[in-house]
Order: C-alpha cells, then structure tokens, then sequence
C-alpha cells in the first residue's frame, strides 16, 4: 500500500515537471515571437487590458498573456513612444511599451512674435492646421495676441491643434496670473490686456531687456501729456511682423496700430512677450524722456525734448553718410 502510494506520488510529481517544462517552453517560445511595429507608437490611455485591446485593434498581434507580462513589466504611460525599430521579439516589444523614451517636440515663441507667424512655424513643424490653430487660440485665449508668453515649450509628439492650443494657453495663463497675483493681489484680465499691450510695444522697441524700462518710461510719459506714441513697432503687427516701416504704411494704415495717426494704445498686443518686458510695463524707470532714437551702435538715445532728439536723428545722419563716403571711396 504504502509502496503503491510512493509510486503515484512520483508519477504526479514527474507529471506536474513535465507540464512545467512545457509551459516554460512555450512561454520562452511565446517571448520570443516577432511583433512588427511603427518606429513610432502611440500608447492609448486607460487598463493594461485596454491597452492590448486596442493595440490588437491596430493590427498588432498581442493576447490575454502580454497582459500578465505586462502587470510584471510595469503600466505603459500613454502618449507617443519612440521604438526605434519596425521589428522586435515581443518581450522586447512590451518592455519598450514600459520604458520607451516620450516623443517629444520643442517649439519655442520668441518674444517680440506675432501669433500669425508662430502658426505658420507650428503648422510647418508639426504638420498641423495653421486655420484651425488660429481658430483654437482664438478660441481658449483671452487676449487677441501674446496670449501665449514667450517661452520654449515641450509638446507631446502628435499634439493635434486643439489640445495644442489649449496647453499652450493655459499654461501661458498659469504664468499671467501668477505675476499679477504677486505685483496687483488680483488678475484682473482688462487690467492684464493693457499691460500685454504695453509690453509687446517695449519687446518690438528695445534694443536690449537694459532699455526696456526707459522705452516703458518713455510710452508712460507720452500718454501722461496726450501726446501720439508714433513708434514704428506697433505697425509690426501680423504678418508684418518682421516688415520695414515706411512712409507709405505710416500714410496708409488706418488701423489702430498706427501711433503715428491715432492716440493712445492700440487695441490689442502686437505680438508675444517675455517676462523683462512684463516687468517694465508693470514698473517703467523714472524719467522725463519723451523720445529716443536708434543711434549708430544699435541701442537708442534717450532724450527729455524735441531740441535734442532732433540732434541725436542728425547724429545718426552724419554717421550713415560718413560710412558712405568711406565705402564709396
């Protein structure tokens, strides 16, 4: 009895080994089967198992067992993954799906940039719609221009246009309201536009974030006195962005953006700023400067009178024309 019993005993025992080897056999097989892939890969939000159900939907060859690998592995984040290969064994596959670096773009707004150029450059780089990021921007921003601050910014590898702009925006608007909180203990958005406004004229003027509270000193003291701005950055507006001013456009350009015929502000920013330009608006130098001039070095001369500012234009002239002479020669 006791010896029939022994024997049974192995013969479970050799059983269960020999199901084991099986399985671990075919497991081992399993892992290493191919799985053909995109070198890039989108990861869909939501379960492990939701995740293989709609890879599989995609075409991709997965079952109940890669959710079992997968719980081991570690939860994929959703979003774009770089593979980097077009085939893989499927252990390799799944443990890319865990640990696959994000794809990620870097796009950046320079300051002093209108919002119709920046689009056409999103558009351009992340193959999108220029119409609908406008229509989006539009959509999510409070300010018709330099809602979105001046910054580089890291977007997740096919972003599409609404999810874009809304990122963009919102982040953007993190940044405004923590500034005002800190300067005003409040964010008010009439208040905000007409320090944006403010802004995007000292981001075109300045020669440098140095003279960015003398031109804020400047555009303060002139509205002070009701005296026109007549600065040639508010005509960059648009896709005159990066377009010379010239006597034709101070002649026929009736918008807003005209100081040159219009007093006070323009209506709205005339492209994006950064946080130097912010911080003049909010707090210009002290000065009695109602003009400046670009002098030869690049930077401006600063002048208090028309006398003066007169002097420093026929400076600019005789240097120009000395420089002249000396090429013709």
């Amino acid at each position: 009895m006791s010896v029939s019993r022994n024997t049974t005993w192995r013969t479970w025992i050799v059983w269960a080994e020999n199901i084991a080897l099986v399985f671990i056999i075919s497991f081992a097989f399993y892992t290493t089967l191919p799985v053909k892939t995109t070198q890039t890969l989108f990861v869909p939000q939501g379960s492990i198992g939701n995740i293989i159900s709609q890879l599989t939907k995609k075409g991709y060859e997965l079952s109940v067992i890669d959710s079992y690998i997968l719980r081991l592995m570690g939860t994929p984040k959703s979003g774009w993954i770089y593979i980097g290969k077009n085939k893989l064994n499927r252990i390799d596959f799944l443990y890319k799906l865990t640990n696959a670096k994000a794809m990620i773009h870097k796009v950046t707004l320079i300051p002093g940039e209108t919002s119709e150029l920046f689009f056409e450059a999103l558009a351009d780089q992340l193959k999108l719609d220029k119409t609908k990021l406008q229509k989006y921007y539009n959509e999510f921003s409070s300010y018709p221009e330099a809602g979105i601050y001046a910054d580089t910014y890291h977007v997740p590898y096919g972003i599409r246009e609404k999810h874009l702009m809304h990122f963009l925006v919102r982040e953007s608007e993190k940044k405004y309201k923590n500034i005002s909180q800190k300067v005003y203990g409040n964010y008010s958005k009439k208040q905000w536009l007409r320090i944006l406004i403010i802004a995007s004229i000292i981001q075109k003027e300045a020669a440098n974030n140095k003279e960015m509270p003398l031109v804020s000193s400047v555009i303060y003291n002139r509205l002070k006195k009701g005296m026109r701005l007549q600065m040639d950055g508010t005509l960059n507006y648009g896709k005159y962005s990066h377009v010379k001013v010239t006597p034709e456009r101070i002649k026929n350009d009736l918008t807003s953006f005209n100081t040159y015929k219009h007093k006070g502000l323009p209506s709205s920013p005339i492209g994006a700023v950064s946080l130097q330009s912010i911080k003049a608006a909010i707090k210009p130098a002290r000065t009695d400067y109602l003009y400046f001039m670009k002098s030869s070095e690049g930077t401006h001369d600063f002048s208090k009178n028309f006398k003066v500012h007169r002097q420093n234009i026929k400076k600019v002239k005789r240097t120009k024309e000395l420089f002249k002479n000396i090429r013709i020669k």
